[in-house]
């Protein structure tokens, strides 16, 4: 027997737990639950992380955890349990299928059957943003090749494993040339060791405009964490609704499964949620722990049970539904469909296999990383970027020099415009003299003469090459 921690959340997520669980328990599913308390009521109680030590213990205890939705207060600050929790973890891969059940439920895209593998730790998710000046707020985005790495190759093992014959990569490389350059660089790479699976980029946008628009186009894509969010709940909402997603958070030593979905806490205690994102979520854990014929034959009810029409008022239609059940009545009605297959959706057989756990990352050899300047941010409340520069040239040294003052990103020194909109936050670049090689001290240096001429310094960001190849993005129009 499996002892998996359970959450049963904020919301509805009591309500669409307790259906899920019977549906479990009726299925005759090997495991057991130790419960543990996450989310708003441990935040208002005082725990600002949204759950104990204790309950971390449990979750890292058992590997395996069963979470309905939670609700993060608004205001106070408060961090998103969830991404903390995937990011804690490890949990670095998030996997959720978007499949049509055309005719049952209504949707546009009858043919579309998609996985997005969404990467589960960094990129803006990091979280880290700071206030720098009285008009500019910065977050940061960090994309590490370890994590590209370990996503991508999840993505095209996923597709080996479940016989997908393509994998998609989206990105932002035209104008997010270093880090989402480097989630294509990578897929680029992997894709090299999988010549029987299909390969193909899409810049985002017009990605997301052809999922949009021909889903059934595509087959497991790939993607960084923002995008991935973004774009899962587009497409599990054109295959029918968002209500009916599960998905899993898979990591090296643990795994979390959960719906898509919120707390929907305007609909709470009322017994009209659909418990369906949880089902599937579910049936993608019993698979996870090798219980895969109890995974197959509650997939399978609940297929006949959305082909007989019984549904909750979310997916209700008065062409194709024949009955309008609240949450309980739904549960009930998969159960009564335990060792029944769907009479014209596909069925699903799911095969014995071990999870799909990737070795660890294996670093890379070290590149020859040299210093070659030095990019200075300052809060500066002047409007004329000549005459900045006129100040910073001042910190000029023996080694670096002023090049470049960009605002909001854009060459506004040398040869600005005069119609380039400048606010209160400026990057100033300094850069190694010809024929020079740089101590870095030096930044010390400028840093000690901007004080000396009252400049607001709110950040600096080395400059780096590595292997001879720029480590950092030009100015645009530079």
């Amino acid at each position: 027997m499996v002892k998996i921690t359970l959450a049963k959340g904020d919301g509805i997520g009591p309500e669409i737990m307790d259906a899920t669980l019977n549906i479990l328990s009726a299925a005759g599913a090997d495991i057991t639950f130790e419960e543990i308390e996450v989310g708003e009521k441990m935040y208002l109680n005082g725990q600002t992380t949204g759950i104990s030590d204790d309950a971390w213990e449990t979750i890292r205890t058992n590997k395996i955890m069963f979470k309905a939705p939670i609700t993060t207060p608004q205001g106070g600050g408060y961090k998103s349990l969830n991404v903390t929790m995937r990011k804690t973890l490890g949990l670095y891969s998030n996997i959720r299928p978007c499949t049509s059940m055309h005719p049952f439920v209504k949707t546009k895209h009858p043919e579309m059957d998609v996985v997005i593998i969404r990467e589960n730790e960094e990129d803006l998710y990091a979280g880290i943003e700071h206030q720098q000046t009285d008009e500019v707020v910065q977050c940061l985005k960090l994309i590490s090749r370890p994590g590209c790495e370990k996503i991508i190759t999840y993505a095209f093992e996923y597709a080996k494993r479940n016989n997908r014959k393509k994998v998609t990569c989206f990105t932002k490389d035209n104008i997010m040339k270093q880090t989402d350059g480097l989630f294509h660089e990578i897929f680029n790479e992997v894709s090299l060791r999988y010549p029987e699976i299909e390969t193909e980029h899409w810049i985002v946008d017009i990605g997301a405009a052809l999922l949009a628009d021909s889903p059934e186009k595509f087959d497991v894509i790939v993607m960084p964490n923002l995008y991935g969010d973004v774009m899962s709940d587009i497409a599990a909402q054109i295959a029918g609704s968002v209500g009916l997603g599960g998905s899993a958070n898979i990591g090296q030593e643990c795994a979390m499964f959960e719906a898509i979905h919120g707390s929907a806490p305007d609909i709470a205690g009322k017994n009209i949620a659909n418990p369906s994102g949880l089902i599937n979520a579910s049936v993608m854990m019993l698979n996870h722990i090798g219980q895969n014929k109890v995974a197959e034959k509650i997939h399978n009810a609940w297929l006949r049970t959305i082909e007989d029409g019984v549904h909750t008022t979310d997916i209700y239609d008065s062409v194709m539904s024949t009955k309008k059940v609240g949450t309980k009545e739904f549960a009930e009605a998969v159960i009564a469909n335990l060792g029944n297959s769907p009479k014209q959706l596909p069925s699903v057989t799911y095969n014995n296999s071990s999870p799909l756990i990737l070795p660890k990352y294996q670093r890379k050899p070290a590149k020859d990383k040299a210093i070659v300047g030095v990019d200075v941010f300052v809060d500066w409340h002047g409007e004329d970027a000549n005459a900045l520069a006129k100040i910073l040239e001042n910190l000029n040294n023996d080694e670096l020099e002023l090049v470049l003052i960009t605002n909001r990103g854009i060459k506004v020194w040398p040869q600005g415009f005069k119609e380039t909109f400048c606010t209160d936050h400026w990057r100033c670049r300094y850069a190694l003299k010809d024929g020079k090689t740089m101590n870095k001290s030096r930044i010390i240096d400028i840093m000690q003469a901007a004080m000396a001429n009252n400049i607001d310094i709110i950040k600096t960001e080395n400059l780096y090459t590595f292997d001879g190849k720029r480590g950092y993005s030009l100015g645009q129009g530079q």
